[in-house]
């Protein structure tokens, strides 16, 4: 059965949500709708639903004029399986001394690597992203440097891949959260696809809102591959969830947003020291003053 797309733009969080919401009550309903902020520091918000039979063209376009956006753009999606396809299109990727592989490329693992096996899913971090790709480089750098740490935390973890490198590092348990259930599950079959059941505890958490975070902090480690916005957002619950001397990797961050996102953090008690460019995205390793 082919899926149907209908997307738009508008500028302003309220507009855009406010029409994601009306997209919900058309009739057929769409299967799912999704409300994002492009990072690109226009203020501009896409708004997109996915559609089993296409949808009533003449009623978006009223929608869209009703809520001041773009017309929708529709588009109809072939039957593809996507995660075989992720399998077949994604070739192994070396981070420093990490390995990052499916299942599929099991035979490519150097034996002077640190494996890390990431299965194609429905959660972000496979290695091959530059935010991803910089997060482990920089996790590298730190070890090259000598740093030991003893209470890492990956927040917003996706795959998990970050927090099962520093695992395979230190003994010490890691947390790794992500406010998304589906992730948290991913990252739960990773945790025991790699081994580390009882070495890396995933949990369902909205930045450092969590008890059991709670109880662990203070950090002496904190990757952070999410978004500008909500990085900067979380700038003071990181400087409060960290120790003195603590290194904090942030990614998800555009080239020309990385200057504000390290304005906050600077303001927040961080300093920099480390800043890598990987195409389009920018890695930031920071320490706690």
């Amino acid at each position: 059965m082919p899926t149907f797309t209908a997307f738009s733009t508008t500028q302003g969080k309220a507009g855009a949500e406010a029409l994601g919401d009306a997209l919900e009550d058309m009739d057929p309903a769409p299967t799912g709708v999704g409300v994002f902020e492009i990072e690109d520091g226009s203020g501009r918000w896409e708004i997109g639903g996915y559609f089993e039979e296409a949808p009533d063209e003449i009623e978006l376009a009223l929608l869209a004029a009703a809520y001041e956006a773009t017309p929708f753009v529709i588009s109809e999606l072939p039957e593809t399986d996507w995660v075989a396809k992720v399998r077949r299109d994604l070739s192994p990727v070396e981070a420093g001394r990490f390995f990052v592989y499916g299942s599929h490329d099991a035979d490519k693992v150097p034996s002077t690597s640190i494996p890390l096996l990431i299965e194609a899913a429905m959660a972000f971090g496979t290695g091959h992203h530059g935010t991803t790709l910089g997060c482990l480089r920089a996790l590298d750098r730190l070890i090259a440097a000598g740093e030991t740490k003893h209470n890492t935390i990956d927040v917003g973890c996706g795959t998990a891949v970050l927090g099962m490198a520093a695992a395979m590092i230190w003994p010490e348990t890691v947390l790794a959260s992500d406010i998304d259930a589906v992730a948290v599950e991913v990252a739960e079959a990773n945790v025991a696809a790699n081994r580390l059941v009882g070495r890396v505890r995933c949990l369902e958490a909205t930045g450092f809102d969590h008890d059991d975070i709670a109880a662990a902090a203070p950090f002496d480690l904190v990757f952070a591959n999410i978004l500008m916005a909500p990085l900067i957002e979380l700038a003071p619950d990181m400087a409060r969830h960290t120790s003195k001397g603590a290194h904090a990797i942030l990614s998800g961050i555009l080239n020309p947003q990385a200057d504000e996102v390290v304005a906050a953090y600077v303001a927040a008690g961080f300093s920099l020291a480390h800043r890598e460019e990987i195409g389009e995205w920018t890695t930031l390793t920071l320490t706690r003053d």
